[in-house]
């Protein structure tokens, strides 16, 4: 919200009236400083639950990449028993 500026028929700046006008300033910069706060905790709680994830994320990944390899292993095994099972079959007939 814009405030229009008064306009005054003295030609200098007094003592009161740099003053008001300091104090409107030093006001202005406060909102300024909380609103810009604000953010930063928004901005904070943003980068907490980033970071959460991305370790979720990892930990997901890395017992995936277990299990794959786990199951890898087992697909050999199955392999090398179905081969074994085939050429027993064989020698039996």
């Amino acid at each position: 919200m814009k405030k229009g500026v008064r306009k005054t028929n003295e030609k200098y700046v007094t003592e009161k009236t740099f003053e008001k006008s300091m104090v409107s300033i030093a006001k202005s910069f406060v909102r300024i400083n909380e609103a810009l706060e604000r953010h930063e905790r928004v901005l904070e709680m943003i980068l907490k639950e980033l970071k959460n994830l991305r370790d979720d994320h990892r930990e997901i990944r890395s017992a995936l990449s277990n299990l794959e390899i786990g199951l890898l292993k087992y697909d050999r095994k199955l392999e090398d028993l179905t081969l074994r099972v085939e050429k027993l079959e064989m020698r039996i007939k």
